[in-house]
């Protein structure tokens, strides 16, 4: 297929350059998108239909036979060898059961071993006499070592995650889920879902993938080229609001401050009290005449601008052409005719932009939230009501600054005047926006979020227990309040593929300290998992076990408070085991990684070794925030854990 594309000959088929260069860069696309992945097969299964003469069929199968795959593949005459496991003949792959066989006589099951064929499965869903069984091959490739990024899992989806993936692109779904349940797989597959049903429609509006830091999105980013979609951009929050260099950071309590929602109607009113009602008229000189526009009819085109639901930029760009609108009606009513290039030319005139000017001044978003941040007064004014005194003096700035570029913004400040950017020009919506590790995020960052897709959808994914910011979020129906999505639906994933079933188990113990309520993950793994607590004498202790896990196959991670890291890096070198950054690619060389705990969300190693669980809980400003921080740490591992500690285990963990 890739060479069929490489073949074509294009030079005679496109009316000029333009559309050459458009067809040539398709046909780039395409041969990328059709590109062999080593290790990585075609199919992974087969669906044998059954053909029963009379009786109702399922869509496109009489009796047929499908592989299902990774891509769509046909042969030279075009007909189809393996199906995308998109397709509505796939689905019966992921849902047929015992109870639904969904028309499906026989499910077949392959493994493979570095992308050579080894194994198959069948399963006979339509045979009363063979027993249910839990899949060998599916376990088998839910355990399989992880080195290198995160892999697609579409050989694995479970019903309840493939009822998720295949939702419509018109509702907002909010996916809370533990760790190891596949939230972030489900919703970068839900994206290469959508992009299969509604390709033209995404293809003009465009679809975004939200991440916590730029290291998870290194993790994440292969999982959808591994599944022929190259055009989805990927972002952080501080990504999306980068109107300022950010150099500066706020404590916990100005963070907070600046990230509640109450912030916007501050902005809104400050932006706002810009507008002057006018109290002089306008005179237009047009030749030998004067057109004057009263001051009462001005002021009504201002209050009536200020009544509509636009935005600032909007209105001061539809205030001379009323203006100059109120003039024309002076000049028909005088016997003249004008046109529209006559409304234009009055809507330039000089004294109509200066009348603009007066009453509806520009305003740099920056250099509002400038002021608000530095000017007690006029924070005063605009946050009675809204904010308490004691919070406008948290939020103010102990030094004056000269300008927007010398301020030393901070990420919460960024997302201010992102907010105040849209007040004044609509921000551009996206088709489809999907949201990682969500609980993290401020309702000022929700909604910066929520500016992406107004006209569109969304996929939030979160874990209420691994919220460890101070403004974590406390609900998922609050949240998609911020986000403009109050009627997206919430659904719970509580069936654990990654985490093995003693860890998951061990972490559990946190869960009433730091999300009563939330059920906890219970693990379908049926390898227990290797797990040991080790009360050890310090760093030297910490070595042995990285040395001991890396004689194992796979990945291994040594996650540790931020404070400890450097000791623990110079003790690593000491020993002469080299390591990676989180976000660096392991290798079979170099399958270390060393993780400060601030950074481990949402990545996932083989084996971790969890130095000083005190540390960790000790190194975040409260309590609470520590041991969520700390479930976070507990939870990356896939196939076995090792806590060391010298100092005390938390009590919560003891107990």
């Amino acid at each position: 297929m890739r060479e069929d594309v490489e073949a074509l000959d294009i030079r005679d088929v496109t009316a000029n350059w333009v559309n050459a260069e458009v067809l040539s860069r398709q046909i780039e696309e395409r041969v990328k998108a059709l590109a062999d992945l080593s290790h990585t097969p075609l199919f992974f299964g087969r669906l044998d239909y059954l053909h029963a003469p009379g009786a109702e069929q399922a869509e496109g199968a009489g009796g047929e036979q499908f592989y299902i795959g990774r891509r769509h593949v046909h042969d030279a005459g075009g007909d189809p060898m393996v199906i995308d496991w998109r397709a509505p003949v796939s689905q019966p792959f992921y849902r047929a059961s015992r109870k639904d066989p969904m028309d499906v006589g026989l499910r077949r099951r392959f493994g493979y071993t570095g992308g050579e064929l080894t194994a198959y499965e069948d399963e006979h869903l339509s045979d009363p006499a063979e027993a249910a069984t839990t899949s060998k091959l599916l376990q088998r490739e839910i355990e399989r070592p992880r080195v290198g990024p995160m892999r697609d899992i579409v050989a694995t989806i479970q019903p309840e995650q493939d009822e998720i993936v295949r939702s419509g692109l018109g509702g907002t779904v909010c996916v809370q889920g533990g760790p190891g349940t596949g939230k972030t797989a489900v919703g970068l597959h839900r994206v290469a879902y959508l992009l299969y049903a509604h390709r033209e429609r995404l293809a003009r509006t465009g679809t975004l993938v939200i991440g916590p830091n730029r290291s998870f999105l290194h993790y994440i980013e292969q999982v959808l080229p591994a599944l022929g979609e190259l055009a989805v951009a990927q972002a952080t929050v501080d990504d999306l609001v980068g109107h300022v260099e950010v150099r500066g950071a706020d404590d916990a309590a100005a963070a907070v401050v600046k990230g509640d929602a109450r912030m916007a109607e501050v902005l809104r009113r400050a932006l706002y009290s810009h507008v002057r009602i006018p109290t002089e008229p306008v005179v237009v000189v047009r030749g030998s005449r004067r057109w004057r526009v009263p001051a009462h009819e001005l002021e009504e085109l201002v209050r009536e601008l200020l009544t509509r639901d636009i935005r600032y930029g909007a209105a001061r760009e539809a205030l001379p052409q009323r203006i100059a609108h109120a003039v024309l009606v002076r000049m028909e009513r005088a016997g003249e005719a004008p046109d529209d290039r006559v409304q234009d030319a009055v809507a330039r005139n000089s004294a109509v932009k200066a009348a603009v000017k007066e009453s509806w001044p520009p305003v740099d978003p920056a250099k509002l939230v400038l002021r608000l941040l530095t000017d007690a007064d006029f924070l005063a004014e605009h946050a009675d009501g809204i904010l308490s005194e004691d919070e406008r003096k948290t939020i103010l700035w102990a030094k004056p600054v000269r300008s927007v570029k010398s301020a030393k913004w901070s990420p919460a400040d960024a997302v201010l005047i992102d907010e105040a950017t849209d007040l004044v020009q609509r921000t551009h919506s996206l088709g489809h926006v999907v949201l990682d590790e969500a609980q993290d995020l401020s309702p000022m960052q929700y909604r910066a979020v929520g500016r992406r897709c107004t006209t569109g959808s969304a996929t939030v994914l979160g874990d209420l227990a691994q919220g460890t910011t101070p403004w974590a979020t406390r609900s998922w129906d609050e949240a998609l309040a911020h986000l403009g999505k109050r009627d997206g639906h919430i659904e719970e994933l509580t069936a654990g593929f990654r985490v093995p079933t003693d860890v998951i188990a061990y972490a559990s113990r946190l869960l009433p300290h730091i999300a009563p309520g939330l059920a906890p993950v219970a693990s379908v793994r049926e390898n227990p998992g290797f797990f040991e607590v080790r009360d050890g004498s310090g760093t030297a202790e910490v070595i042995a076990a990285c040395e001991e896990l890396l004689r194992r196959e796979g990945s291994t991670g040594l996650i540790a408070a931020d404070a400890r890291v450097p000791a623990l890096a110079e003790a690593l070198a000491a020993a002469g085991i080299g390591h990676l950054a989180p976000g660096e690619e392991t290798t079979r060389e170099t399958r270390l990684t060393l993780v400060p705990a601030s950074l481990a969300k949402g990545l996932e190693y083989d084996y971790v070794v969890l130095d000083e669980p005190r540390a960790v809980v000790d190194g975040e400003p409260d309590e609470r925030t520590g041991l969520r921080r700390l479930y976070v740490a507990l939870t990356r591992a896939v196939s076995g854990l090792i806590v060391t500690h010298a100092a005390p285990l938390p009590r919560e963990l003891a107990e």
